[in-house]
């Protein structure tokens, strides 16, 4: 393929981000949370992309968007591209959504050239990701995975709606979801493009890296719950302030990541009543802890919660932590890697390995298949932010990278 159709390859899907941004459950913000109108209007964009360039496509018990090219050979596993359709609240374009769109891309270039690999090529666009709505990934990849969250159709979002009710309205069954596991069916690798989420690759003026693992990430649910009071009138030392005692965690949470090189963030803070002359009653704040050494990352949180006990006696106050997702670190499969680094070596871009610090679906589809990942450079390293950026150069490497790579892992089938 020449350059001027690669540039050409890579606009056609630079506008199918364009117009997945503009799915939105807050207008003037790209948010598109799990089981949401902006979802379903994002998964029926895909599923018509889908049908558009010849895939077979439907979407799946969970609510993911999955499509399928047929290969040469029936029996042949897949290889299976992919990400996330969902967002954080007034996040980016490219998270996730790029992933889909250069699957989409592949599998074009492929039809259009009345090329079949030995095996299948699969794209989805897993419906929940991020966990923003539900505090903790739902289902998604987990569900494709064939892995049942603890009491999923229970938790609610700050609206009081259930997973469980949400999925309904979405169109599903939420009996029936984990119909969506991939267990018996596995693909035969799985292959993700995604924005790095971090400077790296920028700093070193490099396009494409190829990433090693991903790191293990623990979510939780932090309700610090004091005693409400005057303002005015309850003094100093007899107060049992929940803020207060909420901010001494946070602090404990910074401190305690440190210590053990590990990443932390306090990204979500609910305060009862909330009112400017009265004593917060009650706090709850999230808790998102990560590391590339499961270890370290078990250690930390057994010191933050024991540093969450003391505090709490110290103050009066109770502390209550609920952990709503846990996952282990994963390392990318050498076999694969070894093609990645191959495929940017003859993309023409220097070849950098490089953990993740942020999680992805691979986490989940690492249980039924073997995964791997290439990073695009973004500006500034912004990710969950509406300034997310990457260039349409980056995109169309990208897309290279994931032809060159698929054509050589689907060689091993032939």
């Amino acid at each position: 393929m020449s350059v001027s159709d690669r540039r050409t390859e890579a606009e056609r899907a630079w506008q199918r981000l364009e117009i997945l941004a503009a799915c939105t459950d807050e207008p003037g913000r790209i948010t598109r949370l799990a089981f949401s109108p902006a979802l379903k209007e994002a998964n029926d964009l895909v599923l018509g992309w889908m049908r558009e360039i010849g895939m077979a496509a439907s979407i799946d018990a969970a609510g993911n968007v999955v499509g399928r090219y047929a290969g040469a050979a029936e029996d042949a596993p897949a290889i299976m591209l992919g990400s996330h359709l969902d967002t954080v609240r007034d996040g980016g374009r490219y998270d996730g959504a790029l992933g889909v769109v250069a699957g989409l891309a592949v599998v074009e270039r492929l039809a259009s050239a009345s090329c079949r690999l030995p095996v299948a090529i699969e794209v989805v666009g897993f419906a929940d990701e991020e966990g923003t709505r539900f505090g903790g990934s739902v289902l998604g990849s987990m569900a494709m995975a064939g892995l049942e969250p603890s009491g999923w159709a229970a938790r609610v979002d700050i609206e009081g709606v259930s997973a469980g009710q949400a999925a309904i309205a979405f169109g599903l069954d939420p009996a029936r979801v984990f119909e969506a596991s991939r267990r018996d069916t596995p693909p035969s690798a799985y292959i993700e493009l995604h924005i790095e989420q971090g400077p790296v690759l920028e700093d070193r003026g490099v396009a494409l890296g190829c990433v090693s693992g991903i790191a293990g990430a623990l979510r939780a649910k932090v309700t610090v719950s004091g005693e409400a009071g005057h303002a005015g009138t309850v003094p100093m030392d007899m107060r049992a302030d929940s803020l207060v005692a909420a901010s001494e965690c946070i602090l404990a949470v910074e401190r305690i990541a440190k210590q053990f090189q590990c990443i932390a963030t306090v990204g979500q803070i609910r305060c009862h009543p909330n009112a400017t002359n009265v004593i917060a009653g009650s706090v709850t704040f999230s808790l998102d802890l990560r590391s590339i050494e499961d270890g370290r990352k078990s250690a930390a949180a057994e010191d933050m919660f024991r540093a969450f006990g003391i505090i709490a006696a110290s103050r009066g106050v109770l502390v209550e932590t609920e952990i709503t997702s846990d996952t282990n670190s994963t390392l990318c499969d050498p076999r694969l890697t070894g093609i990645i680094r191959k495929a940017l070596d003859e993309t023409g871009c220097p070849v950098i390995e490089m953990p993740s610090g942020a999680g992805h679906d691979g986490l989940n589809v690492a249980h039924i298949a073997p995964i791997a990942m290439i990073f695009v450079r973004c500006a500034r390293g912004l990710s969950h932010h509406p300034d997310e950026s990457i260039t349409i150069d980056d995109l169309a490497m990208g897309i290279e990278a994931v032809v060159k790579t698929c054509t050589m892992a689907a060689g091993e089938y032939d």
